[in-house]
């Protein structure tokens, strides 16, 4: 069935609204959608969609939902599943960011917000346990997550790096029978290079036009965020540390506490967690000029985050089974996905000391930095309140948005202990 322009708008739409909860329930919510209440997809294609966009970099609900449509109505029903994914999430971010620069100095909402940072800890921890369950299923994989998190966390190796090691270390491991991939045809290279043509410009030509402007800060913006979207395999938490090590520690464009907020912001709305990019931009803009400056470098951030999840999926959902078919990727995928883990961890680990503890000196030795709290600077608040996240997480299994409404309450209560 081959649903028309009104009804992909209309069942999109609802799925934008409605993608709450990350990747996991995003995924879930689609297959529900498109699968079992509408006969427009089946399973297999489903599936196999899925593991395409998990080997592609970027967020692999909102790729999801991008080819779906493009199986479904072409490129024009990829650009509106895939912009109304986002679209409704944007808003909602830009909003919170307007209410945050204007109030989150104000001692209450400061005191929510650590209600908000202790819940984050333990939904980054449960991610990490998810992840882990399905990532680590030998030791050789065990293996690579701790050298991955050793390598972040002790020698603070970028990000990308260690993703490519692990993907070059699978494929070159990897035991098995391959198959021998039959040529392409003469039409999906041309396919493929029109592909290329038009949306390769339509990425980086805005940047190269802020770049020839002048306003370095929406060039530097807009350059960073393009060389995240190319290196955000295994999602959004994977990749916030290597944000964070540059907008805080390189650019100093906010602080690490804002960064923790935004991402408290970000899992409240609907969309992709990778959405934090927008926050972090607009803040930017709002702390270097004025909200008209935090709305353009927002407009920035989206626009070199997501338009090139339209150029991978156009340029790659034609090979869809021909790259079903080929192990080696696939042992790769697995390589970066167990390396992922030890960089949700670190994350995890980050995450913890900066907002449990109220100063994180470091001991240097070598090229190895080493975090080295005080007990005295423990934050007793913070801790308390997140022993109360992981028990509502984990023990009463409360969902992600009535957890962080909770905490919120939660934080300001401690305020008036």
């Amino acid at each position: 069935m081959t649903p028309t322009l009104n009804e992909l708008v209309k069942v999109f739409g609802r799925i934008g609204l409605l993608s709450f909860g990350g990747p996991a329930a995003q995924i879930s919510l689609m297959h529900q959608e498109l699968v079992e209440r509408r006969p427009w997809l089946d399973e297999q294609t489903y599936l196999r969609a899925l593991s395409l966009c998990m080997l592609l970099p970027g967020p692999e609900a909102m790729q999801l939902a991008t080819y779906a449509g493009w199986r479904l109505r072409g490129v024009k029903g990829g650009l509106i599943a895939g912009s109304l994914f986002v679209l409704p999430g944007a808003l909602v971010i830009a909003l919170l960011v307007a209410l945050y620069s204007a109030f989150g100095e104000v001692p209450l909402v400061q005191s929510a917000f650590t209600g908000i940072k202790a819940t984050v800890i333990v939904i980054v921890l449960q991610a990490l346990r998810n992840l882990s369950r399905k990532a680590l299923t030998d030791g050789e994989h065990r293996i690579i997550a701790l050298l991955s998190f050793l390598s972040i966390f002790l020698l603070n190796l970028p990000f990308p790096l260690i993703i490519l090691a692990a993907a070059f270390w699978g494929y070159i491991t990897f035991k098995g029978s391959v198959e021998t991939p039959r040529p392409d045809t003469t039409s999906h290279l041309a396919r493929s290079v029109r592909t290329i043509a038009v949306w390769l410009p339509l990425w980086l030509g805005p940047l190269v036009t802020l770049s020839l402007s002048g306003h370095q800060l929406l060039s530097d913006l807009g350059w960073f965020f393009a060389r995240l979207a190319v290196v955000t395999f295994g999602g959004a938490y994977a990749v916030l540390a290597y944000m964070t090590q540059t907008v805080v520690d390189q650019y100093h464009w906010i602080s690490t506490d804002q960064m923790i907020d935004g991402l408290g912001l970000a899992e409240t709305t609907p969309g992709p967690l990778i959405l934090v990019t927008q926050f972090v931009a607009m803040l930017t803009g709002h702390l270097n000029g004025s909200f008209a400056l935090a709305l353009a470098a927002g407009a920035v951030a989206l626009w070199a985050t997501f338009v090139p999840c339209f150029l991978w999926i156009f340029l790659a959902a034609p090979y869809l089974d021909r790259l079903a078919s080929r192990p080696r990727l696939s042992a790769a995928l697995h390589g970066i996905t167990a390396a992922v883990v030890g960089v949700i961890l670190n994350l995890s680990v980050w995450f913890a000391l900066n907002v449990l503890f109220e100063s994180v000196p470091e001991i240097s030795w070598g090229p190895l930095a080493i975090p080295a709290p005080q007990i005295s600077a423990l934050d007793i608040v913070a801790l308390g309140l997140t022993i109360l996240a992981g028990a509502l997480i984990f023990r009463l299994k409360l969902g992600m948005g009535i957890v962080l409404v909770l905490m919120s309450i939660a934080g300001l209560a401690a305020h008036n202990i």
